[in-house]
């Protein structure tokens, strides 16, 4: 009896030792990244739905590209459809795509990230406001994203959302 609890003390102990190891190399696995990461234009689809309090949902539908400084600035142009009808807003007299879109984001060194995006206010108004959470993947070409908070234009207060992107780089491989 002594001698198999001896012949199973040390798998455990090796077992103990090594897991903490395993874990630290996993939390590293995307360590690197930064604003930078993010660099030149991404194609975004987006789907979801915003929830008005006492109100049905609106089934929200769209494409938009982003073009990412590499410093945390950022611009947009989208078309975004609302129950199948395009939303308002100041847009391109040829591409018939929203235009004026701005706003600022920061990646942490996880491949994780936040962005604010801005929109144009309406006459006499204030503009919506656009929060995500993200995350990057494919070395910084895939961008994965969630609304976290949604002011609509003219209101001071949030409304809630279930609204997400997927993104790609846009251009070569060596871009």
């Amino acid at each position: 009896m002594k001698r198999k609890l001896q012949n199973l003390w040390l798998p455990a102990l090796m077992a103990v030792l090594l897991v903490p190891a395993v874990c630290l190399g996993q939390s590293g696995d995307n360590d690197g990244c930064s604003n930078a990461t993010l660099t030149g234009d991404y194609t975004f689809t987006i789907s979801g739905q915003v929830l008005p309090p006492g109100a049905p949902p609106i089934q929200r539908d769209g494409v938009a590209m982003t073009r990412f400084d590499g410093k945390g600035g950022l611009t947009q142009v989208d078309f975004i459809m609302g129950n199948g009808v395009p939303t308002p807003g100041p847009s391109d007299p040829l591409t018939g795509f929203h235009t004026g879109e701005s706003g600022n984001y920061v990646i942490f060194p996880d491949c994780t990230g936040k962005a604010e995006i801005r929109f144009p206010a309406p006459p006499g108004s204030t503009g919506a406001v656009i929060d995500l959470m993200l995350v990057l993947s494919n070395h910084g070409r895939t961008i994965h994203t969630i609304v976290s908070r949604l002011v609509p234009p003219g209101s001071a207060n949030a409304v809630p959302v279930s609204i997400h992107s997927d993104a790609e780089k846009l251009g070569g491989v060596d871009d």
